[in-house]
């Protein structure tokens, strides 16, 4: 479907960002925007700021998961700087609205998205996957500032979404609830099993989002496990569901403002992404799932993303 418009947003600036994205981001007082929001043009710098910063960090570590790392950024960039209701400076803040990392192994990118947020500072992202590090391969919840699941072993983000959701009904909270699941986590029974019961329990709190970039580890989706019609298929399991460029931010946060007005149903927006999107050599490459670029790639990436 054709979606038009862009959400609302507000987010604190962050202290241990680079200079300019202090100076463009807007500032989140606990539910409160007290800055004019991002224009879509400024969003749009911070997501090729993420992409960078993802192949920076992959590349410095010598393994990562860069592909679906830069498929998701454009959606990311929208959540955390604009459609979040989030406070940096206080993590743990019962209100805030969740964001649930399911395809665990795009670590790098919310990495880079929170410490861009200004939850840690930026030079700790140079320590991805070192040994003592706050950002290990998959993140971990303990040690990690505003992450919200330990994740690794996929097919679990949706389930936990979901308690967390109802735990948020339950305690009569307005927060919201967002999870972000790769296309080729969707191979998992434990998904529709939970896409049954957030239906079944009428979770309009909830918006799941798919990573759509037709790969996974072992190839193409249509190779390994075919997953079309997916939109039909969470249809038919009685979520709204809305087909979205994932990489068109105006459409991205139309998609997320018509999730907040759905009633009695979950949600789920499915993202037609790209995976390596940003770098030429990336994109559609699936050697670049779990593939850490090498130096003369890494310096080939950012001249592209320039």
């Amino acid at each position: 479907m054709t979606l038009e418009g862009q959400g609302s947003s507000g987010k604190l600036a962050n202290p241990g960002a680079s200079a300019d994205t202090t100076a463009e981001a807007a500032t989140f007082i606990k539910g409160n925007s007290v800055n004019p929001a991002l224009s879509l043009e400024e969003m749009a710098g911070i997501a090729k700021k993420l992409r960078r910063r993802i192949v920076e960090m992959t590349g410095k570590a010598g393994s990562g998961h860069p592909g679906g790392s830069l498929s998701a950024a454009d959606i990311v960039t929208a959540l955390y700087f604009s459609v979040l209701r989030h406070d940096p400076a206080n993590p743990r803040w019962e209100d805030r609205d969740r964001f649930i990392l399911s395809k665990g192994h795009a670590a790098p990118l919310l990495y880079a998205a929170l410490a861009e947020s200004g939850y840690f500072p930026v030079e700790e992202l140079t320590t991805l996957r070192a040994l003592g590090s706050r950002l290990q391969g998959h993140c971990d919840m303990t040690v990690t500032p505003g992450v919200e699941i330990s994740s690794g072993s996929l097919g679990q983000g949706l389930s936990f979404g979901i308690g967390v959701a109802l735990a948020g009904r339950l305690d009569n909270r307005d927060y919201r609830t967002y999870v972000l699941l790769g296309d080729g986590e969707c191979d998992e029974g434990q998904v529709w099993e939970a896409v049954m019961s957030a239906a079944h329990h009428k979770l309009d709190n909830i918006v799941a989002i798919v990573d759509h970039n037709r790969q996974q580890i072992d190839g193409w989706n249509y190779e390994v496990m075919n997953l079309e019609p997916l939109a039909q298929k969470w249809e038919a399991f009685s979520w709204h569901t809305i087909e979205v460029d994932g990489h068109d931010l105006s459409r991205l946060l139309a998609a997320f403002d018509e999730a907040k007005k759905v009633k009695e149903k979950p949600t789920v927006i499915i993202a037609l992404t790209v995976k390596g999107r940003g770098v030429s050599f990336m994109e559609n490459n699936l050697e670049f799932h779990g593939r850490a670029p090498t130096p003369d790639e890494v310096e080939k990436a950012l001249e592209e993303l320039k």
